[in-house]
């Protein structure tokens, strides 16, 4: 499989394959650039300050007219293009209305099954991520944070439980309720300590919905039953649902160790940085793929 390229710094770019529910086969969105006579997935660079994610959106948006939500990530892919290297990072996309309107730099665009597509696409490294995207059905997902940076517990003179985010926490906080709103959520939870509460605070406000308290997404029902934290999640994977849930770090790796080994999906040890997000696809009540991110920085 493709992937970034190496040598000089290459340029970066974000896509998605665009897809919606038809019956009796789900469509994936083409796009014609007329400027070079090609059939291709939506994509385009980054602007200064954008996570890729975003740029993934906005230029569906700018080419399709569609407005989307992001699920799944899919396979970065590298190759040379006329202007120099370059890297674009895919998403699955879900197209959520809008219309189209042929421009100077797209002027088709069409909704095909996958095998149509992957005979129409031009370029063999849009099939990669085409193949990768058609191999795996989702029907729920779980954005699982771990809170937001909270200072030193050493240093705190009150109970754990009510240890609040610092400064840095606080803007990563902020910067949750910024990007995670691209993957569709409509339902918050988190453990009943003040800092996983106040890390999804603001996301909570900017969509409208409660946040809702779930215990067993925290380290002390971890201790009682290392099993609680995936329990809770399995819960929350119900069908058509986006969830964010956030919880402790001694509780994270577990509940998605059990999940993956459930699945048999092959996994590295989980990786939880304050503010990371576990973005998990479930279909049927299984995990079937967890994108890992770090931060949501640009």
């Amino acid at each position: 499989m493709a992937g970034p390229v190496s040598g000089p710094t290459p340029i970066r770019a974000a896509g998605a394959v665009l897809w919606r529910p038809a019956d009796p086969q789900t469509r994936i969105a083409l796009v014609h650039r007329p400027r070079y006579d090609d059939w291709s997935l939506p994509k385009g660079k980054l602007d200064r300050g954008e996570h890729p994610l975003e740029a993934a959106v906005r230029e569906v948006g700018e080419e399709t007219g569609q407005a989307a939500v992001a699920g799944r990530r899919l396979p970065t892919v590298g190759y040379r293009s006329r202007a120099g290297p370059k890297t674009v990072e895919y998403w699955a996309m879900r197209a959520t209305g809008g219309q189209f309107t042929a421009g100077a730099e797209v002027d088709k665009l069409e909704w095909l099954p996958a095998a149509a597509v992957l005979d129409q696409l031009t370029y063999d490294h849009d099939t990669e991520v085409v193949r990768d995207f058609a191999e795996t059905a989702v029907d729920a997902l779980v954005l699982l944070v771990r809170h937001a940076s909270a200072g030193d517990r050493a240093v705190w003179a009150g109970p754990d439980e009510l240890r609040p985010l610092d400064q840095e926490g606080i803007g990563q906080a902020a910067r949750l309720a910024e990007v995670l709103p691209l993957f569709g959520p409509r339902r918050i939870v988190s453990s009943d300590q003040v800092r996983c509460g106040q890390t999804v605070q603001p996301l909570a406000h900017r969509l409208g919905v409660d946040n809702e308290t779930e215990p067993a997404l925290s380290e002390h029902a971890h201790a009682d039953d290392r099993t609680s934290g995936a329990a809770a999640i399995r819960q929350l994977a119900a069908p058509g649902q986006t969830v964010v849930a956030c919880g402790q770090g001694g509780a994270i790796p577990d509940a998605i160790a059990i999940l993956a080994g459930e699945a048999d999906l092959p996994l590295p040890d989980a990786p939880t940085a304050k503010g990371s997000v576990w973005a998990l696809s479930f279909l049927d009540g299984r995990l079937v793929a967890a994108d890992y991110y770090p931060n949501l920085d640009p």
